[in-house]
């Protein structure tokens, strides 16, 4: 493992010297490597979809694991999406001059080493490593056992284009021990890894949180939130809140709690249960929204869950002042959304949830660093410090101070 990280470390030299020209030119490679070994990726995939109904993985989990012709026509578009950004090192953000004439410059640099532990998504393979490519950063890749021959396929190309260009392929390459104990390792490895970010379930979050000497940027659980305010528009509530939930129920940006505001729940809910019933979707709710349609019971547990699955809670309230309480008690910081055309409500909520993403009038599933216009994303960063949101680019660099003397003594 040591020598591993250290053969990393040592290519962030040679990832330094490549200017953003060079590195353009070798990601599109990549993006054509992925297009040109489709039918090899699709191969490998199918070995880990056959594992997962072994392991009776959920319909969310597998969905969330698939690849055909398309998601992979959509990982290279994404690399290639990643090379069109603009250089994002050595970046002058800021520039003076003091008092005893240094001149000083605050320039954008890597992050160096980069962890990235994650689960179920293969075109996170892709994605993470692009952008930390892209960025001058090494990254080593932690994928989850069910995406176990699907990441090392990618992988595998993308290594075959870097050493095509003369680079040394641990510039990306995968924890060799994917092990409990290879990720305990990992994460106290601050002496060659620079950063770690985790993506994924509750538990991994916060094993890394508590036992990693490394800086860590955690990608928390989605536990998202659409508050349907009284001055809603009811065809636009119902329009985003069919979508917040059901156009991909396993992803982190995912709608699992609507709160509806009394004055329109008699109105609007028969309406969504009609929606929701043809995509199948269970309800839970509340004990006001049992009396306006047939639900099951909603409990505490409901409320505190992450269900990444085609199940909604339901909790009727009184304001926004009640939608915004709720939110602080159960969400967890990621996306949350208000439906109104009142404006004062709107920024009521706007202002007061603290979460990552705030919405008006259109769906949590937005949060996405691709519909951000990063290209891609890491993942999505429910820190408050370092990154937040969408994790892109700009989140993979950090900076220095470049100060210009005159031989000055002080």
């Amino acid at each position: 493992m040591e020598q591993f990280l250290q053969n990393a470390k040592n290519g962030s030299r040679v990832l330094n010297k490549l200017s953003g020209k060079e590195k353009n030119k070798i990601l599109k490679e990549m993006a054509g490597a992925l297009r040109a070994n489709v039918m090899d990726l699709i191969e490998a995939n199918a070995k880990d979809m056959a594992n997962g109904k072994v392991n009776q993985l959920s319909s969310a989990l597998m969905d969330r694991l698939f690849l055909d012709e398309g998601r992979i026509e959509g990982m290279a578009v994404a690399i290639e999406e990643i090379a069109a950004l603009k250089e994002p090192t050595g970046r002058v953000l800021d520039g003076w001059i003091t008092e005893t004439e240094l001149k000083i410059e605050k320039v954008s640099i890597p992050i160096g080493v980069i962890g990235i532990i994650y689960e179920s998504r293969p075109n996170v393979t892709s994605d993470t490593a692009a952008l930390c490519f892209k960025s001058s950063n090494v990254c080593v890749l932690k994928g989850g056992k069910e995406a176990e021959n699907s990441n090392q396929a990618i992988a595998k190309i993308l290594q075959a284009v870097l050493e095509k260009n003369n680079l040394p392929k641990e510039l990306i390459s995968l924890l060799p021990d994917s092990s409990r104990e290879g990720v305990a390792k990992l994460i106290k490895m601050d002496k060659y890894v620079d950063l770690i970010i985790p993506r994924g379930g509750e538990a991994l979050i916060r094993y890394v949180s508590e036992n990693a000497t490394v800086s860590v940027v955690k990608h928390d659980k989605g536990l998202c939130h659409t508050y349907i305010d009284s001055d809603a528009d009811i065809d636009k509530a119902l329009r985003v809140c069919v979508n917040a939930k059901c156009r991909r129920v396993g992803i982190c940006g995912a709608m699992e709690t609507l709160l509806v505001n009394e004055t329109v729940a008699p109105e609007i809910l028969p309406k969504l249960q009609e929606q929701y019933i043809q995509f199948g979707t269970l309800l839970k709710g509340c004990e006001k929204t049992q009396q306006i349609i047939n639900v099951e019971e909603a409990t505490e547990e409901d409320f505190e869950t992450e269900y990444l699955d085609n199940i909604l809670s339901i909790k009727i309230v009184a304001d926004v002042d009640e939608a915004v309480a709720h939110i602080e008690k159960y969400g967890s910081a990621h996306s949350d959304a208000i439906i109104t055309e009142n404006y004062t409500s709107a920024e009521i909520f706007l202002n007061s949830v603290d979460s990552a993403c705030v919405y008006l009038n259109a769906s949590t599933q937005f949060t996405d660093g691709g519909e951000f216009g990063f290209g891609a994303e890491v993942g999505i960063s429910t820190n408050k410090l370092h990154a937040r949101g969408p994790m892109g680019i700009e989140g993979l660099t950090t900076y220095k101070y470049k100060i210009y003397g005159k031989g000055q003594g002080r």
